[in-house]
């Protein structure tokens, strides 16, 4: 079958079209004045569907003007998703990010083949030296581990490396054929450094997104395919790789990340949002102008004031650790015990004595920053004076653990961003936008062929 492929819901077009045919009966239907969707379209309201859509055919491979995604792409793309949620999928979530994936590789196919059209290539040695930071980023392997690890998964380092090009070309693309006509004016920088500093003290959000476009009639199944996107993260999924492999916006690549924004900047709707959230929530999908989007509050902060969390501290960590068969009760008053020694220490000086005295490990860190410690630890450490040991934490298996705060040297008032920066960050905005229509036109005029 050939088509022309279109729409404003990008990941989801396929999906869509499909559930609202099968929805459809088969015989003439009319339809009131008040439910007709204002498409712009010339469509009847007396029509005919002609044969029927049998949702148990599969078309699991597609020519996308010419270039072949075949079954083995989408099930080595969908293996990399599941995998990012610890291979907890079900198998009617499975099927629909399978559809979802398909759409996708559509996209980094058109914009691979725009970005050849206009004769930019990406090599080889870009792509492994991307492929390799992320092995080492994110897995902390090397590229032979990380490849065995994809195959065990059902993945394979082609399928990483060929999203890998997609996100390099278009990157490439947009900097060519849309940044240099993107114009922001100083005037706009120094307002917004005006704004800022009239602000000093208000809050400002650190902000993932995933956003996914939605036409008015295909709104509703839109929403429905968020939510059980959100159900998965919120059962543990990687918000970065759902974000990666499902969001339309630009910062896709970056896992969803917006950076540090105030309200101000944000649609009303994901402001009113990041405003109630707490740190480390997920909420959506919220309705925003031309789709939906489900927000991941990473970390927020006072705009121009010192972070405390943003302290270097200076650690001692004595540790002990229970044998194969401890019981709870003995864990428990082996913990008590250790917990005794510990709080009588007197000063870092005095710890490496009490370790030994007590058979516990001890490890020295003189650059750990107050807010790169577990959120339940954060308030403790805060509060704790110098040269004093936390309360115990830990676990049977994991042992037990205190850390002795030794010094810490706050941190100096937070200053603002620059003038680069911020124009940069304008840039970038207007950069997105643009990029949208650009992919919109491009799945316009694009010809598929699905077998």
């Amino acid at each position: 079958m050939r088509t022309k492929f279109s729409g404003n819901s990008a990941k989801l077009a396929i999906v869509t079209s499909a559930i609202l045919l099968a929805a459809t009966p088969s015989s003439s239907q009319t339809v009131s004045d008040a439910s007709v969707p204002q498409t712009g379209l010339d469509i009847p309201e007396e029509l005919t569907i002609f044969g029927q859509n049998d949702p148990n055919v599969r078309r699991a491979t597609a020519l996308v003007n010419g270039d072949i995604i075949t079954g083995t792409d989408v099930d080595h793309r969908l293996a990399l998703i599941v995998a990012a949620n610890g291979g907890q999928v079900s198998k009617e979530e499975r099927e629909r990010l399978r559809t979802q994936v398909l759409s996708n590789l559509i996209d980094e196919t058109l914009q691979i083949q725009e970005a050849e059209a206009n004769e930019i290539v990406i090599s080889n040695g870009e792509i492994e030296q991307t492929f390799n930071q992320v092995a080492q980023q994110n897995f902390k392997q090397d590229v032979s581990a990380f490849d065995a690890f994809l195959r065990t998964k059902g993945s394979s380092t082609d399928t990483l490396k060929r999203q890998i090009k997609g996100e390099l070309a278009w990157s490439r693309l947009l900097r060519r054929n849309i940044q240099p006509f993107i114009n922001v004016g100083d005037e706009e920088v120094n307002a917004i450094i005006e704004r800022l500093n009239a602000s000093k003290g208000t809050t400002e959000y650190r902000i993932g997104e995933i956003y996914m476009s939605a036409a008015p009639e295909a709104a509703e199944q839109v929403a429905v395919n968020m939510r059980k996107i959100l159900d998965q993260i919120r059962q543990g999924g990687s918000f970065v790789a759902y974000a990666r492999q499902f969001s339309e916006a630009s910062t896709a690549a970056t896992g969803g990340d917006l950076g540090w924004v105030r309200p101000a900047q944000l649609p009303q709707s994901l402001a009113d949002a990041a405003i109630q959230m707490q740190v480390g929530q997920v909420v959506g999908p919220i309705e925003v102008p031309g789709g939906f989007s489900i927000l991941y509050l990473i970390d927020q902060r006072q705009i121009l004031t010192a972070d405390p969390r943003n302290a270097v501290l200076s650690l001692k960590q004595l540790s002990i650790s229970f044998s194969p068969g401890t019981t709870e009760a003995q864990a428990t008053t082996k913990a008590a015990q250790f917990a005794t020694a510990t709080q009588n220490i007197k000063g870092c000086g005095a710890a490496n004595e009490v370790a030994a005295s007590i058979g516990a490990q001890i490890v020295d860190n003189d650059q750990v920053r107050l807010r790169d410690l577990p959120g339940p630890l954060q308030n403790t450490v805060a509060q704790l004076p110098i040269g004093q040991a936390s309360q115990p934490f830990g676990s049977v298996t994991d042992g037990v653990r205190v850390l002795i705060l030794c010094g810490r040297d706050n941190p100096q008032s937070a200053a603002a961003p620059s003038f680069d920066q911020i124009m940069s960050q304008l840039e970038n905005e207007r950069v997105n936008k643009r990029a949208q229509i650009y992919l919109r036109d491009l799945r316009r005029d694009a010809i598929i062929d699905y077998n």
